[in-house]
């Protein structure tokens, strides 16, 4: 029975550290970056994360960069009164002083766009750097999980 408990701890740990991975650069704190698995067709897919700014100053993610693909936004989802649905594109996304930012389904995000044929696969991971206004470069990798794991509570949007 020990044995057991011990083996089933060791893979919740485990568990926990595959999906729990953060980044630090200066005062800025970068929670769990994901992406969801897309259609092999996908022309599109959405980055999410959690950034922390522990500093007395306000930073901004301006930019975000991945080696293949062609053009990347920073965008806001709004529904309007009237329940439409739209994509504003941001120029960057501010990170206030002493607050926390979720970038999530439905609100805030990265838009990976002209993916081409580079589908986001289940388990893999997408090498990327933010780039910051203040506090600089960082380079991140968003884990690419099953759409709805560790949502956060998240809503949901189509990529």
């Amino acid at each position: 029975m020990k044995n057991l408990i011990i083996a089933a701890t060791a893979a919740i740990i485990t568990a926990s550290a595959a999906f729990a991975h953060d980044y630090k650069v200066g005062p800025l704190s970068v929670m769990h970056p994901k992406t969801f698995a897309t259609a092999k067709n996908a022309k599109v897919g959405g980055g999410y994360m959690m950034i922390e700014n522990t500093s007395d100053m306000d930073d901004k993610l301006i930019a975000v960069r991945v080696a293949d693909i062609p053009r990347i936004e920073l965008h806001l989802s709004e529904t309007d009164a009237n329940g439409v649905a739209r994509m504003i594109k941001q120029d960057g996304i501010a990170i206030p002083a002493g607050e926390t930012v979720t970038l999530k389904p439905g609100g805030l995000h990265v838009m990976f766009m002209g993916l081409g044929n580079k589908s986001f696969i289940l388990g893999e991971k997408l090498d990327a750097t933010l780039v910051f206004e203040k506090a600089g470069e960082l380079a991140v990798q968003f884990n690419i999980e099953e759409r709805g794991e560790h949502d956060h509570g998240a809503m949901k949007h189509t990529d």
